[in-house]
């Protein structure tokens, strides 16, 4: 009997777990996220400083540390101003759903493996599910609606092309991220996060999967805003995006909202990828508290990437990134996701009934794959190149061709017919000037002598 792909639950076992258990793991990670996002934006300061030559936060508190604390209290104190033209309600709850979004995702994110709390053996993680990566990507859907409402109830134009922005933004490479964790979810046989992390014992999924790994990383940092895709934020273009109206702690929200959810694509990516929890060496202690210390690891080398980021790439413009996550990114991972249900395929056994071994069936599949990826990359690349080619400028114009007159270029000259045009317009426009004002004539000259200057004027202008 040939096998099949089963997906099955979660392996954390929460049967002991009573609800207030559950509802005190929760207080902790939003603890242990609030405080990350004390570090991180100080480390993020500091870093970028550093690779800037300046020197950073470094007046309150050793090295600046309190910097971050002194912020939030000042957006705290500082008065919220909002627009006359906006909604209320949608003005209000935007920021709130922005946030708790980024809150909620990192809910099934395995922290480690079974601990002793208050006396009750529970798994380090707030809950579970059979389709927990699936919650994952539906909160960051959900946390689209607060950008577009925070831009649409602002009553202004600039936060509303942000969030209109931010909205496409999510969307478009929300659909690249899904197909990229498929081959995850095929390695491992479950979308449970806690059943993947144990899936990688013996071998990381950043392995077989590292073409999902490098679609996640480019998705993730489009996912979060960050530059160089912040393009809902364009400074230059569009002020600040859809939080331009917005400030004060309603303003702290969104930043606050922004770095939680680059931990928790940080944290997902520990996940599917570096094996979650678990020791990065097999000598080192693994299990219990021990995986929280393992994880945040993992995480601040996902941060430390997006603030190297910032320091490092300009802003791309937002045609190129919408046409890279469409017609590059979804068609290429489409391609390796089929490429990995063969070969998964293989490996169960269901190309024996062609004579092919799992290693050949394997080996066709990487070439045909890696075929198909260099043909998609040389049209892309063929097709910029094509896009970059330097305009045709023909030597001579006629600028009345269209209608209208319309200057020559730097280097251009104009024909024969559109110079005597001219001469002919020019001298029936100063006989028109003339019969109406004699005295006018005067000032330009009469008759061969104006025509006459007319010509040499074109003639050098030509």
């Amino acid at each position: 009997m040939t096998p099949v792909l089963a997906l099955s639950g979660p392996v954390a076992d929460f049967s002991q777990t009573p609800l207030w258990l559950s509802a005190v793991k929760a207080l902790l990670v939003f603890v242990y996220l609030m405080l990350q996002v004390v570090v991180v934006i100080w480390f993020e300061r500091r870093f970028v400083g550093f690779m800037q030559q300046r020197p950073g936060p470094n007046r309150f508190g050793p090295g600046g540390i309190l910097q971050t604390l002194a912020d939030g209290f000042k957006l705290a104190w500082k008065e919220v101003v909002r627009p006359k033209n906006s909604d209320p309600v949608l003005y209000m709850l935007a920021p709130m759903i922005a946030m708790g979004a980024a809150f909620v995702s990192f809910s099934v994110i395995p922290l480690g493996g079974m601990v002793n709390m208050f006396g009750y053996q529970t798994p380090l993680q707030v809950t579970d599910s059979p389709v927990a990566v699936i919650i994952v990507l539906a909160a960051a859907g959900v946390g689209a609606y607060g950008f577009v409402l925070a831009g649409w109830s602002s009553g202004s134009t600039y936060p509303l092309l942000g969030g209109l922005r931010s909205t496409a933004q999510v969307i478009s490479y929300e659909i690249a991220m899904g197909l990229s964790l498929v081959a995850v979810f095929l390695f491992a046989g479950s979308m449970s996060t806690s059943t993947i992390v144990e899936a990688q014992r013996g071998l990381w999924f950043i392995v077989p999967a590292f073409f999902s790994f490098l679609v996640y990383i480019v998705c993730m940092v489009g996912e979060t805003n960050r530059i160089p895709f912040d393009l809902a934020e364009g400074e230059g273009e569009i002020v600040g995006g859809y939080h331009t109206e917005y400030s004060g702690m309603w303003f702290g929200m969104f930043f606050v909202g922004e770095y939680v959810n680059m931990f928790t694509v940080s944290a997902l990516a520990s996940t599917l990828f570096l094996g979650g929890w678990h020791a990065p060496l097999p000598f080192l202690p693994d299990g219990g508290y021990w995986g929280l210390l393992w994880l945040t690891g993992k995480m601040w080398i996902f941060m430390w990437f997006f603030v190297w980021l910032r320091g490092t790439l300009p802003r791309t413009r937002y045609d190129q990134f919408m046409a890279f996550g469409w017609k590059f990114l979804i068609p290429v991972t489409l391609v390796w996701v089929l490429a990995v249900a063969f070969m998964h395929a293989a490996r169960l056994g269901f190309f024996a009934v062609l004579g092919l071994s799992p290693i050949i069936a394997t080996v066709i599949i990487v070439v045909v794959v890696a075929a198909l990826a260099l043909g998609a990359a040389m049209k892309w690349d063929s097709a910029q190149q094509a896009k970059r080619r330097p305009l045709e400028v023909p030597a001579e114009v006629d600028p009345y061709a269209g209608g209208y007159p319309v200057p020559p270029m730097p280097g251009q000259r104009l024909t024969e017919g559109a110079r005597d045009t001219r001469v002919l317009t020019g001298t029936a426009e100063r006989a028109d000037v003339a019969q109406a004002d004699p005295s006018e004539s005067d000032t330009t000259g009469s008759g061969a002598e104006g025509t006459d200057a007319i010509t040499d004027q074109e003639g050098n202008r030509g």
